[in-house]
């Protein structure tokens, strides 16, 4: 998988030469904050057809660029391009977590959402903390929640799958307003 460094695309962009830059986060993680200029295609969303025939239609020739928070889902993003058989791909280092912690130039909005990483370290830290007190104060039998968390985060972590992740996304903070849904279809 190929990749380039927030400082490379940060040159390519202020060259002036067209590139197709796609935000693979959920809509109210980029309504927060995202690169200038990038277009919003929620991962969980993400129809590569359609993007290869807009990429063909306009007559780009240059590589996708694709970013997320700090790399994770963007690499997942190419992977999806790979297996349509487009291998052109270029998965931004750091994410818009770099981007913006570098000051190069981002888009902000009014709301503030936690990233979706962190939303999922706290959901299951939940589930095993209260898996053991519930254990310890209710019925020994709770103890299995505590392992069901567990389980998830090993199956999420040697699979690249997490269906967490996936009804996290959908919930209505992650939704963004309808302006930023708007946008994750436009042109």
């Amino acid at each position: 998988m190929k990749s380039i460094t927030i400082n490379e695309l940060n040159h390519l962009r202020s060259s002036g030469k067209p590139l197709m830059l796609i935000d693979v986060r959920t809509p109210a993680e980029f309504e927060a904050v995202h690169v200038a200029g990038a277009r919003l295609l929620p991962l969980d969303n993400l129809d590569c057809a359609a993007v290869l025939a807009e990429r063909e239609k306009s007559g780009a020739a240059s590589p996708i660029h694709i970013l997320c928070h700090s790399g994770a889902r963007a690499k997942r993003a190419a992977e999806k391009f790979a297996a349509v058989g487009f291998k052109d791909c270029l998965v931004v280092e750091g994410g818009t977590q770099a981007w913006a912690a570098a000051g190069l130039p981002v888009e902000r909005g009014e709301r503030a959402v936690l990233p979706l990483d962190r939303q999922m370290q706290t959901i299951i830290g939940l589930m095993i903390i209260a898996g053991v007190a519930l254990a310890q104060l209710v019925d020994p039998a709770w103890i299995w929640l505590s392992g069901f968390a567990g389980l998830g985060l090993l199956v999420a972590g040697v699979t690249g799958f997490c269906p967490l992740r996936m009804v996290v996304s959908k919930m209505p903070w992650n939704q963004g307003t309808a302006d930023a849904k708007r946008s994750c279809c436009a042109a």
